[in-house]
């Protein structure tokens, strides 16, 4: 695995996360040698969930009011059906997603991450993959969508599941290393 070396990394989420959507990327950043840190939409903690059941709560490092998009090397999304819906129905999430992506740098998102970028209308013209589900979301919002473990579009790492976490996170810490597509 490439290393990323003090490369500053936000994990954008809030209650709802997919527990295991947020924590196996951010072990693979930190273990590349990257620095995770987790944005929400207020400060305090979130509550992560397995599926449909609590799992941890998770301490928020910078609340999205204080996060400046310009700050950080890369930005993952972390799925979950709650958390995708709470974080594309927030308005200064939606900018910081969308000033992020239009900046060039890498943007990782899996499962019902992508809801954000649909509403952020950075998809056009985009290859991506996600949960089924939101197939007809991403194609309505421009995107072209596909039904692969992993798919890779100028900096745009996207996956379908918890299942394609190995192949995600290894393409998140490669794109990363990478830097910039502009």
């Amino acid at each position: 695995m490439p290393m990323i070396d003090g490369k500053k990394v936000a994990f954008l989420a809030t209650d709802g996360v997919e527990q295991v959507e947020l924590d196996r990327p951010w072990q693979a950043v930190s273990e590349a040698g990257g620095r995770p840190e987790l944005v929400s939409l207020r400060a305090g903690e979130i509550q992560a969930f397995n599926h449909l059941d609590k799992g941890d709560r998770k301490r928020v490092d910078t609340a999205i009011d204080d996060a400046d998009p310009g700050s950080y090397d890369a930005l993952v999304l972390p799925g979950g059906v709650a958390n995708g819906d709470f974080v594309r129905a927030d308005e200064r999430a939606v900018r910081f997603v969308k000033e992020f992506v239009t900046s060039g740098r890498p943007v990782a998102v899996i499962c019902h991450g992508g809801w954000v970028l649909a509403e952020a209308d950075v998809v056009r013209g985009r290859t991506m993959t996600s949960w089924p589900s939101l197939r007809t979301d991403l194609r309505n919002a421009g995107a072209t969508w596909v039904d692969d473990e992993v798919v890779t579009d100028q900096g745009l790492v996207s996956s379908r599941k918890p299942a394609d976490l190995d192949a995600f996170c290894a393409k998140t810490v490669e794109e990363i290393a990478e830097g910039v597509h502009v």
